[in-house]
């Protein structure tokens, strides 16, 4: 009965050797680099860039409205047809204009039937003066009677002046109402493609309060993106810098581009766009909680048409960058990250932990380029292994 209590009991300090054994051993393998939370130093590509918001509008379109008043007869485009400068868009009901324009054919010919017998009364005048000089001559009539003669020549000579003058007038309105009657077939100003149509067939135009709008034509190619910058960020753009912009849409494809042009004044906030014009794209926050946004402007090629108009995008205007260099997480960095010096502390893999300075390039807020005091492969300290408990 004793043999199995002493096998039980050489059982127990077994185990116990083992655990205590267990213990001791990762207690020393704890003092090595695994006992605190550390990051690699690697290599790879980086750059410094300046995020914005953008909105792709076709850098050349133009607005196609109506001249003349009417109904609209016959639209012959729709929404995404392509079109050639000088193609054939809307008719408009023309018989307005060709009633004004029959009625300025008439009041010319009428005027230059009354200058044809003004002119045929001033002959006329002229043989009646001229009679009166002859018998003056002879001393056969009276000074008056010749005054008379005289003053009906200029008479009538002023009157075919006025009739002349109101021929001319009378020929610029019919200019007008010829090119009123032309503006009812309204031709595309462009060649490109129709990306809004305001219109309809049966609509009724009028033209004498403001130019209503009918559809607009677009060149879709190249496309501009308008980035909105916030004004801490305005100052790091410049124009001809690089840049590259997503969309939703294009998955992880980039469409590169360089800044056109930074718009020097930001487009105004809604409640204020109706008293000086502008682009209502800013918040309409007031004093210190308004958001100031510039406008940046980039370029770029759309051959393909895999950009559409009113396309959100990314856009990244690319200050510096550099390949295949060593980076170090800015989170295991001490110091300014403003500056090119700052420090780190290295872990070894025995677990001692050396202090560097260290120099610095460009960042990308997230890492940041190593110059100096850093080699790749060494890890870096940002806090004790949570399971060390210190």
């Amino acid at each position: 009965m004793k043999r199995p209590r002493q096998t039980r009991r050489a059982l127990f300090v077994a185990l116990f050797l083992m655990l205590v054994a267990a213990l001791a051993a990762w207690s020393f393998l704890t003092t090595g680099r695994d006992a605190y939370d550390t990051v690699p130093i690697t290599r790879g590509d980086i750059e410094s860039s300046v995020t914005a918001l953008g909105t792709l509008q076709p850098r050349q379109y133009v607005d196609v409205g109506a001249q003349a008043s009417g109904q609209i007869r016959t639209i012959h485009v729709e929404v995404g047809d392509e079109v050639k400068e000088g193609q054939l868009l809307v008719e408009i009901d023309p018989s307005t204009q060709k009633a004004k324009l029959d009625a300025s054919r008439y009041a010319v010919e009428n005027l230059t039937a009354q200058l044809q017998e003004q002119r045929a009364l001033h002959d006329l005048a002229k043989q009646k003066f001229q009679r009166q000089q002859n018998l003056a001559k002879g001393g056969a009539t009276r000074e008056e009677d010749i005054q008379s003669a005289q003053a009906e020549v200029r008479t009538t000579q002023a009157r075919i002046d006025m009739f002349q003058a109101q021929i001319r007038q009378a020929q610029a309105s019919l200019r007008s109402d010829e090119a009123e009657l032309g503006y009812t077939r309204i031709y595309a100003p462009m060649t490109g493609t129709v990306v809004a149509l305001d219109a309809r067939e049966g609509q009724t135009l009028n033209a004498q309060q403001q130019t209503p709008l009918i559809l607009r034509i677009a060149k879709l190619s190249p496309m501009t993106v308008w980035a909105e910058v916030s004004e801490a960020d305005i100052g790091h753009v410049k124009a001809g810098m690089p840049a590259y912009f997503t969309t939703l849409s294009g998955g992880s494809r980039r469409w590169n581009s360089t800044v056109r042009q930074i718009l020097p004044v930001p487009p105004k906030p809604l409640n204020e766009a109706s008293q000086g014009g502008g682009s209502p794209a800013s918040s309409g926050k007031s004093g210190s909680a308004r958001v100031v946004l510039y406008t940046v402007l980039l370029d770029v090629d759309n051959s393909d048409q895999a950009l559409m108009a009113e396309m959100t995008t990314q856009v990244f205007f690319v200050a510096d960058q550099a390949k295949d260099v060593l980076l170090a997480p800015i989170v295991a960095l001490q110091g300014s990250t403003e500056g090119n010096r700052q420090s780190a502390n290295v872990v070894s893999k025995n677990g001692k932990i050396e202090h560097r300075d260290i120099r610095t390039g460009i960042s990308d807020r997230l890492r940041v380029q190593v110059l100096e005091g850093l080699n790749e492969g060494d890890h870096l300290l940002i806090g004790p292994a949570t399971g060390n408990g210190g």
